[in-house]
């Protein structure tokens, strides 16, 4: 069972319900950060391990900068969203950035952090929707996603606990620089 670390969504109060909604869920793997690393920043193996990601399209290697086109899909919704690399520290943290329509939508990343052996990984969502555009972004999530605004931190989340236990399993599973021990 994987040893989950929980943040609380960030955007609770009333007074901060412009606010963007940060969702983050953690779980250590045994392998090194350097085997996670490779494996988040190979952005087609996500598919592997995400309930919503389909694959993706981009051209060159993957560093700070390259773009790509996600395709995801959820019950019986496909879509597509434009991302931008913004985050390659190698064995340490990747993130992009993703719009729609040239609109913000969210950063999605992951970090990880030595321990014990192997390495606890974090992936982070943080809701970009906010400000002017907001109202056109969250009705273009209903449209191609079919989840309301309100909906996508819990979404997310149990998004993230699925893609987390299954790269855990497929990772250690590949036995490639896999970690000497696993804390209880």
């Amino acid at each position: 069972m994987p040893n989950w670390a929980n943040a609380e969504d960030t955007d609770e109060s009333e007074e901060l319900m412009e606010q963007p909604k940060v969702v983050e869920e953690s779980v250590f793997i045994a392998a090194t950060p350097a085997a996670v690393y490779r494996a988040v920043s190979s952005i087609q193996r996500m598919r592997e391990w995400s309930p919503e990601f389909l694959g993706a399209w981009f051209r060159g290697p993957v560093r700070v900068g390259t773009r790509f086109i996600g395709f995801n899909r959820r019950r019986g919704w496909i879509w597509f969203t434009t991302a931008v690399v913004t985050r390659a520290d190698e064995a340490r943290e990747f993130a992009f950035r993703v719009t729609t329509f040239g609109l913000p939508v969210a950063e999605w990343g992951y970090r990880m952090t030595p321990r014990d052996g192997g390495t606890t990984v974090t992936e982070y969502w943080h809701d970009l929707r906010a400000g002017r555009g907001a109202p056109v972004t969250k009705l273009l999530g209903i449209i191609f996603t079919g989840a309301r605004p309100d909906d996508r931190p819990s979404l997310n989340r149990a998004g993230m606990r699925r893609t987390l236990a299954a790269m855990s399993r497929g990772l250690e599973g590949e036995g490639k620089d896999v970690g000497s021990s696993r804390p209880a």
